[in-house]
């Protein structure tokens, strides 16, 4: 979620806070949000009433040890690469926690609805949108290695629409709530 919807700041004394942002409309992901960070760092664990959002957040001077991908600025403005061990937990290990995470922060499920030859057809599809290529392609390592098929849809769209990939995401992904 953190490459999503997260960011890292610096406080005084090199301490960082770790701030993930979610919809109001769903408080399960905000609990699991929370239950990770915790889990994590085992520090105190906070959240904040936004406009629309939650604020879930945590300081730690070991963030950037975590997220050493973090920086000043859009994400989708800087190089964002995963370490060698973030790579091997993330996408070898548990590329299904790495899609659910990102699919939670920056993607939908929905129906398709296409007209071929006048015939209207509807199916369900997983959509994941971010402007930087690096997360998409994060994203998509991560589809290769857990055998979800995707396509490249617009410039900042990957698309899962397959019957049998849609069917597997859905066994892990799980509605938002």
């Amino acid at each position: 979620m953190y490459l999503g919807d997260g960011c890292i700041s610096r406080h005084p004394n090199d301490v960082y806070k770790l701030r993930i942002f979610q919809d109001n409309r769903y408080p399960s992901l905000i609990r699991e949000c929370m239950v990770a960070i915790h889990w994590v760092v085992q520090n105190r664990v906070g959240i904040l009433q936004r406009p629309g959002c939650k604020e879930i957040y945590s300081f730690s001077k070991h963030w950037p040890c975590l997220f050493p991908q973090h920086g000043p600025g859009p994400k989708h403005e800087r190089e964002i690469v995963l370490e060698a061990w973030q790579r091997w937990v993330a996408i070898e290990r548990h590329p299904r926690l790495l899609l659910r995470g990102l699919i939670h922060s920056d993607g939908w499920r929905g129906t398709n609805r296409v007209t071929v030859r006048g015939k209207r057809y509807e199916y369900p599809r997983y959509m994941f949108s971010n402007r930087s290529a690096d997360i998409r392609r994060i994203f998509t390592d991560a589809c290769d290695r857990a055998g979800i098929d995707w396509r490249q849809g617009y410039d900042w769209m990957i698309s899962i629409s397959r019957r049998d990939a849609v069917e597997a995401m859905d066994r892990f992904i799980g509605l938002k709530s």
